[in-house]
């Protein structure tokens, strides 16, 4: 059984919390888990949702957590000093991202830091995909493939200025997917004024998903102006995509969400 879990959905901050209702799809910045019983965990992204990932643990701490960041912007990596208590408590803490010079503060906090970019590679029982992904700054997405199961992870994605094509890099990773988590920060209406702010609208990520024959798609890296109800509205549009374009499933990532799969 491979444990899809999201812990933090959201892209470069936390929204307000006063701004509107987040309580079905939180407010935690971007950490997936990626999770088999008594296997090594791999994460996804540390942003603030790595606290929710080590509170569902309930004191189960593995002896080894590998993590692979996308990019060091602050949405990916403000939950480094929750990392910097699981290396303290006795975990090995293994953390991967692009090679770049240090940003936003980063610092290595006593766990074991590796550069990757544009290679493979095998952790614990999986193997993983690393490609280099258009956003600001260096970027990686990651495919993961184990027990049969594939995950692809391209959280920040700046989509083409005509939202019509998609980098072989992006389509090697997404391949034919089981599970395609892709940023999805922008409406159409947004577009407009932010098609150069490192993201991708909501319906390029189904489109991302038809080309790639990925079967079920998330929408991913939410923007922190959009509430509950602002979610519901562009899952409901995504889906119409979807039906018009022959992709089978998708849904919104939502904090405590486990997408499970049985090989």
């Amino acid at each position: 059984m491979v444990n899809v879990t999201f812990h933090g959905v959201r892209g470069v901050s936390p929204p307000p919390r006063s701004a509107g209702h987040f309580g079905r799809y939180g407010t935690h910045t971007t950490c997936v888990a990626v999770e088999v019983p008594k296997r090594e965990p791999i994460l996804l992204d540390l942003g603030t949702g790595v606290a929710g990932w080590l509170a569902s643990l309930d004191g189960e701490l593995s002896s080894r957590v590998h993590a692979f960041v996308s990019h060091v912007h602050a949405g990916h990596v403000e939950g480094r000093s929750t990392v910097a208590a699981l290396q303290a408590a006795g975990t090995r803490v293994d953390v991967y991202g692009p090679p770049e010079p240090r940003r936003s503060g980063v610092t290595n906090d006593g766990y074991r830091s590796v550069a990757v970019q544009d290679e493979e590679l095998a952790v614990g029982d999986a193997k993983v995909m690393v490609r280099s992904v258009a956003h600001e700054g260096q970027t990686n997405g990651y495919r993961l493939e184990l027990d049969g199961v594939s995950v692809a992870y391209v959280s920040d994605h700046q989509a083409p200025s005509g939202l019509d094509t998609i980098s072989h890099q992006v389509l090697e990773l997404a391949d034919r997917v089981d599970l395609l988590i892709h940023d999805a920060q922008l409406s159409m209406a947004m577009w407009r004024d932010r098609s150069h702010d490192g993201h991708s609208t909501v319906d390029y990520a189904v489109l991302v998903a038809r080309e790639a024959g990925a079967r079920c798609l998330a929408l991913f890296h939410h923007d922190p102006c959009h509430d509950d109800s602002d979610i519901d509205r562009l899952l409901a549009g995504a889906r119409r995509t979807a039906d018009r374009l022959g992709v089978e499933e998708v849904i919104a990532a939502a904090e405590g969400t486990t997408v499970s799969f049985d090989r």
